[in-house]
């Protein structure tokens, strides 16, 4: 097989991952990001340090675990931003695609990205920061158009998708928002499974050792049980 020469800018990889898409999962995390959400658990991924890995050698990792896959299992793209690498993660998911290996995107949906790396996407996770334009930009500071403009690409060519979205105690954590938020999905079609996130107070010591503010310190992690009753209005 032809050698690619592309590298990518790869932060960690987790193997045997089960929340990241069907089955078990290989689950790689690749640097750069353009969003700065105020809940961001992994500011170490803003931005895109070394290119360390070459397309050969993620593939072979991936392949290593191919045989935990089994039927429904695969690998997940996830971030950072994986479309802002998204001409090295085409030539990844082409080799993936010929050992029939299941692919999942966990993205935000913003970011140029080669479009044809849709076309080897079986599954789109996507992250819903917020339906109304202001609720986005509070959030993430930046705006809502990229994302809405790569879900309209993501329908057109009937992906796959899984929902999710961050709740976060005094932002969203409320009926208004579970119900505008179910509406915007009732419009979507292939939507195979929705989860309400908790926000959690993990990340704050990350940001103290990168010398970064976290912007939501007083805020408490998210009650799990109201989480799970959030998520059953949305359901219902």
């Amino acid at each position: 097989m032809k050698k690619c020469d592309l590298k990518g800018s790869i932060d960690s990889i987790e193997t045997l991952g089960l929340v990241d898409g069907p089955g078990i999962r290989t689950v790689v995390f690749l640097n750069g990001c353009k969003l700065r959400c105020l809940y961001c658990h992994n500011p170490e991924m803003w931005k895109i340090k070394d290119y360390n890995m070459t397309v050969d050698e993620l593939v072979n990792k991936i392949l290593r675990y191919k045989p935990y896959y089994k039927d429904n299992g695969g690998v997940t793209f996830s971030g950072g931003e994986p479309l802002l690498q998204s001409d090295y993660l085409l030539e990844v998911c082409k080799r993936l695609k010929k050992e029939k290996i299941n692919i999942a995107l966990d993205t935000a949906g913003v970011g140029n990205y080669n479009e044809k790396l849709l076309d080897y996407i079986d599954l789109i996770i996507f992250d819903i920061k917020a339906v109304k334009s202001d609720d986005y930009n509070y959030i993430t500071g930046y705006k809502i158009d990229e994302s809405l403009k790569f879900l309209n690409k993501c329908q057109e060519k009937n992906i796959k998708m899984w929902i999710r979205q961050v709740i976060v105690p005094k932002i969203n954590d409320n009926e208004k928002n579970i119900l505008e938020l179910k509406k915007f999905i009732s419009k979507l079609k292939n939507v195979e499974k929705v989860e309400l996130l908790p926000y959690h107070t993990m990340a704050i010591d990350k940001y103290k050792k990168l010398g970064l503010e976290y912007k939501l310190t007083g805020v408490e992690a998210m009650n799990k049980e109201k989480c799970k009753e959030l998520e059953k209005l949305l359901l219902k």
